[in-house]
């Protein structure tokens, strides 16, 4: 395909992409107010139900707006060839293609930071605000915000900086070396995320002796899991929100229950969540899960090398020559029906795996407590309970709640 085909296609997968996610997102936000079903009447109203309504379309408008700029300066950067002028001007005072790149995306960073700062600042002291979420001060947005830029230079900057590296010096066979490091890094952060990464953002604390921690580890040694670690940590810092995860693989496993978690629950729900979770372990759920990340990121390298040293992509995008990051950029556009598509598959698995990890907490626990905290849950965030099945099956990483309340519920 000619460069100047290339570039139109680019221009309809934007927005082909754009219109479908915000069509999806409005057939979600009109679903109307339901009547509040029996099995959560001792949980919810009327009144709460139109308040998650509420915050549906507050989140929606928002969304809209965001999406809407990004779409449009996309766009205008593709149409008018901005993309290719950068490269032009970096390309001019810097001679080393590997260090042309990473000022190229450095400067594309800033500028895209800078845009959405503003939009996360908003989201964070006004909507999560008014709506009864927003914990989080002014000195905890800067500090978060300056750690993950660090984290994104030493962490995304190395990964990136290798990457192209690697292309530099191997050409189009650079994808096999990569995707052993990737896989490597992978396996690492998964291994390591709640001992590295999460203590700079929040702190973790294990948790006190008593009847919470009597029953988790009972329940545990039921159903003959090792488990030694068991964390609290400080989501009502930032949030009100609630939640729970399993981390880790072997020794370094590790469960982290949110203290917002263990103050709105019984200690029977919370062990049931932890049941839950521990469902997920042994039903080899993030095995799973890594290894399909893995092959993934694998197929995308392999199709990447395809088009690396493209010259019609780097024309496309109004360069002047072949650019490894304009090809980058041209890749991830051109690459993204496919990636939708893997993620459309990925979400139908992970509510496979919900399913599964409830009915093992059942099995194994019982499924009234997990009922019980899916409901308490689903009414402190203002979780829509009705919500669209196209939305469902292309964005929902779990079940809605009234399916999972209906298996769980079962005799």
């Amino acid at each position: 395909m000619s460069a100047e085909g290339l570039k139109y296609l680019m221009i309809g997968l934007i927005m082909a992409g754009f219109f479908f996610d915000k069509w999806i997102s409005w057939l979600n936000v009109n679903q109307k107010v339901p009547v509040v079903p029996r099995t959560l009447i001792s949980h919810l109203d009327q009144e709460k139900l139109k308040e998650s309504k509420a915050y549906q379309k507050t989140n929606y408008r928002f969304s809209l707006l965001t999406g809407l700029l990004s779409f449009v300066v996309t766009l205008g950067l593709i149409f008018w060839g901005t993309f290719g002028a950068m490269d032009t001007w970096v390309s001019g005072w810097v001679e080393n293609p590997v260090w042309q790149s990473l000022i190229f995306f450095g400067l594309l960073f800033i500028a895209s930071d800078l845009l959405s700062l503003p939009f996360d600042y908003y989201h964070t002291f006004k909507i999560e605000e008014d709506f009864g979420f927003n914990k989080t001060t002014h000195k905890t947005f800067v500090l978060d915000k300056l750690k993950g830029y660090v984290l994104g230079i030493v962490l995304g900057g190395g990964l990136l900086a290798l990457l192209l590296w690697l292309i530099d010096q191997l050409g189009a066979s650079f994808w096999l070396y990569f995707w052993a490091v990737a896989a490597f890094f992978m396996v690492l952060l998964n291994m390591f995320y709640t001992s590295w990464i999460l203590p700079l953002f929040n702190k973790l604390t294990p948790l006190v002796e008593g009847e919470l921690k009597e029953s988790i580890m009972a329940y545990a040694n039921s159903v003959g899991f090792s488990l030694e670690n068991v964390f609290v940590i400080d989501g009502s810092t930032r949030s009100t929100k609630a939640n729970a995860f399993f981390s880790g693989i072997g020794k370094q496993k590790k469960v982290v229950l949110y203290d917002t978690l263990i103050n709105q629950n019984t200690t029977e729900e919370l062990v049931a969540v932890l049941a839950h979770e521990i469902g997920h372990y042994k039903k080899k759920h993030i095995l799973q899960s890594m290894v399909l990340s893995v092959l993934q990121v694998g197929v995308m390298l392999f199709i990447l090398s395809l088009f690396v040293n493209s010259e019609a992509i780097s024309q496309a995008l109004g360069g002047e020559r072949v650019a490894v990051h304009l090809n980058l950029i041209g890749f991830v556009l051109l690459f993204s029906p496919i990636s939708t598509l893997l993620g459309i598959g990925m979400n139908i698995l992970s509510r496979k795996n919900e399913f599964e990890a409830d009915r093992y907490a059942k099995e194994t626990y019982a499924g009234e407590p997990l009922a019980s905290a899916l409901k308490t849950l689903s009414v402190k965030t203002l979780t829509q309970i009705n919500p669209h099945p196209l939305h469902v099956f292309v964005n929902y990483s779990h079940p809605p709640l009234l399916a999972r309340l209906e298996k769980l519920e079962l005799p």
